[in-house]
């Protein structure tokens, strides 16, 4: 674990931490007895409501069924009022009566707010925006997580929570900061400056490499030495920056906030009893921190806001529902990274700080903490249980009105859903094994990390967005009720009859040699635009356009097109037209590769758009084009399946079906109601099988 002292140690550091395994992901489920099925839980300030508040609020949580509380992220200027000076007094008496209530404590280390006394007394510990300017004290997130002198309190900070509750049974588990992400925002600080210079040490070694790697001759832009190189800053330059630097640097980044939450992970774990769990909560959508990268924690949690007035969702209400895809693919991929996850904040309602916060439609929030559950969540966590009444988040919805004790709409279908769980736990069944025809099309979707860092920094068109690229195949595969894992490369593709790479940029010929291997043997593997172009420093290859796949796909990639949105292209596949003007990948198929779809305009009509071959006892699908709607994407999923003997379902954008612990679930995010096809001998537990608009159905076959 990297000393506060000195920053020159984040991949040792990282190396080390991933190698105690048995501290780690392998153990996390048994934090969670399966009968439990999945708890719900509301976030609690007691720093931020009188005194004579807390009794009536606890004894109300414990009333309306929740099972588990949250203490403490924010609370470090209460926590340690001055340097050195600890009080615990109050969270002590908050934690008691969160017991005497029956409900389980989830206690926080609080390092995403610093009091305002140790700002003052280091302002050094600020964050630096790409603008130049420092962060202030008087929000959250605004300091440096490379800062030495912040990590030296940080850690004196934990160390202290630690120890106090090093044996407390009240406590359930712990959460580290909240959302570590800087919210979209990189760090430019001098402490960053130096940091990124010592991980630049640690990768290259020598300046020389570095100068190789980089391709400092182009510009001249060519190092003596590592102390020269500043955070490449497109604020700070008249052309764009070096792309090499920046992919680095946000491989930097994302190192950096792991290995911050790792020596928290260090502190605690040397101080607590080992049945107490340790996590941190991340939103998917913020790319400058990797959830994936975070095995240095027991598991990795999510936060998920779906209505804010930035996801139209489907049809007319949409704005009201937030999209099928949002939840369903932060389960997955959260899941498949220890294979335990839960979400630490849910949307409790209407929110503060969207583009407009509309109401959600009735029913919206009991049919999100459902989804949850069909995701295989083990707890989540509404945010929060009283709205409140001064601060940054007044028009934040809670489980508790302003007046401070009526239930508010939200509330009522969060004790809804409590109750709901509560009655189908005598249906679990131990032994419950996945359905074979819903496991035969168990589906794996390759998340690059470092493919989304590069081509947002070079998207080359406007309409360019890879998580939108990835996000047309993942919806299409649950239209053909696919269950999918959301996994990276390091993972076993055997036991996934269908694994699909959308924009796999970067490779190398490793990566190129397992997809064959896997194929051979039986798998069947899907590969999208943009696929093999480069390495994995972001260099193109000296040979022909992406020439590292082509053995693979049985194809060359003549050239690629992209055009305006004014503009349409057309491709004709199973004598369907659909349309295309993001990219483009114009295929040239070798003899015995099939081609199933055309471009049918432009200079290159009739040229190969996408292309299928057999190798071994698998099959290598190439899908050039990207579209708007997904239609061709999910078309391409469904012959992929027929031609692999797996049969699939055809479900109307919006319904999603999952099954869990023996439990099948179904959502309707659309605005239209759909009627679920059940066996005879199903046995309706929720809802019921006509699904209207944020509709719940869970039944037992």
């Amino acid at each position: 674990m990297r000393k506060p002292l000195h920053h020159s140690s984040v991949v040792l550091t990282l190396l080390c931490l991933l190698g105690s395994k048995s501290l780690f992901a392998q153990s996390a489920d048994r934090f969670f007895p399966k009968k439990d099925l999945m708890t719900i839980g509301s976030y609690y300030y007691p720093e931020q409501w009188p005194h004579a508040y807390w009794e009536r609020d606890l004894k109300k949580m414990g009333e309306l069924g929740f099972d588990f509380t949250h203490y403490g992220e924010f609370a470090w200027a209460f926590i340690e009022p001055e340097e050195g000076k600890f009080d615990f007094a109050w969270l002590d008496e908050a934690v008691e009566l969160a017991h005497k209530n029956g409900i389980k404590v989830i206690m926080c280390t609080s390092s995403p707010t610093p009091p305002a006394w140790l700002v003052q007394k280091h302002p050094e510990i600020l964050m630096v925006n790409e603008n130049g300017t420092t962060m202030q004290h008087g929000s959250r997130q605004h300091i440096s997580w490379s800062s030495p002198v912040y990590r030296q309190y940080v850690a004196k900070m934990v160390t202290a929570v630690a120890k106090h509750y090093a044996n407390d049974k009240r406590i359930w588990g712990w959460q580290l900061d909240n959302e570590p992400s800087h919210y979209g925002q990189y760090d430019y600080s001098p402490a960053a400056q130096t940091s990124f210079r010592n991980w630049l040490k640690n990768k290259y070694k020598a300046i020389d490499s570095l100068n190789a790697t980089w391709g400092t001759a182009f510009w001249s832009i060519r190092y003596n030495n590592f102390d020269q190189i500043r955070i490449p800053n497109g604020k700070e330059l008249i052309a764009q920056p070096n792309p090499h630097a920046v992919l680095d640097f946000k491989r930097f980044s994302s190192d950096e906030v792991t290995d911050f939450l790792g020596m928290q992970y260090q502190i605690l774990r040397k101080n607590i009893p080992a049945n107490q769990w340790i996590t941190t909560n991340l939103m998917p959508e913020h790319a400058p921190v990797d959830p994936t990268r975070m095995t240095n924690l027991d598991f990795v949690t999510y936060t998920k806001y779906l209505v804010a007035g930035y996801d139209a969702g489907l049809g007319s209400q949409g704005f009201r529902m937030g999209s099928p895809t949002s939840i369903a693919f932060a389960n997955d991929l959260f899941r498949s990274i220890n294979g335990v996850t839960g979400v630490m904040e849910l949307q409790p309602g209407q929110v503060n700080w969207g583009k407009f916060n509309p109401q959600p439609l009735p029913g919206t929030v009991r049919m999100w903490i459902w989804h949850a559950f069909a995701g295989g969540n083990k707890f989540v966590c509404n945010y929060r249980f009283k709205q409140p009444l001064y601060g940054g988040e007044q028009y934040h919805y809670g489980i508790i009105s302003t007046d401070g004790v009526t239930v508010s709409t939200s509330g009522v279908e969060y004790t809804q859903v409590i109750k709901e769980l509560n009655g189908i736990k005598s249906h679990y069944r131990p032994n419950a094994k996945m359905p074979a025809e819903y496991a035969s099309r168990l589906t794996a979707v390759l998340y690059s990390p470092d493919s989304r860092w590069e081509m947002d920094n070079q998207p080359q068109t406007y309409q360019w967005d890879y998580m939108q690229h990835l996000m047309r195949y993942y919806g299409g595969l649950k239209q053909l009720n696919a269950p999918v894992d959301v996994i990276t490369e390091d993972k076993d593709f055997s036991k996934y009859p269908v694994v699909i790479a959308p924009a796999y940029q970067l490779l190398d010929a490793k990566l190129v040699e397992r997809w064959k291997q896997y194929v051979e043997k039986g798998g069947h593997l899907v590969l999208t635009s943009r696929t093999g172009q480069k390495n994995r420093n972001g260099k193109l290859w000296e040979m022909k356009w992406a020439e590292p796949i082509y053995n693979l796909i049985g194809a060359k990639i003549s050239f690629y097109d992209l055009m305006p949105d004014t503009e349409k292209g057309t491709i004709l596949f199973n004598n369907q037209t659909f349309n295309w003007n993001n990219w483009a990948d114009i295929l040239e198929p070798n003899p015995g590769t099939q081609v199933w779809a055309t471009y049918t305009n432009q200079f290159y009509t009739g040229r190969a758009a996408v292309v299928s071959r057999k190798l071994g006892k698998g099959t290598v699908t190439y899908v050039g084009p990207d579209t708007d709607d997904g239609a061709l994407e999910k078309e391409v999923m469904r012959r992929v399946y027929q031609q692999a003997g797996i049969p699939v379902k055809d479900l109307p954008a919006g319904v999603i079906l999952e099954w869990r612990d023996g439990f099948w679930v179904g959502v309707n995010y659309s605005d239209k109601p759909y009627s679920v096809s059940l066996p005879t001998k199903a046995q309706v537990l929720v809802g019921d099988k006509q699904l209207k608009p944020a509709g719940v159905v869970v039944w037992q076959e």
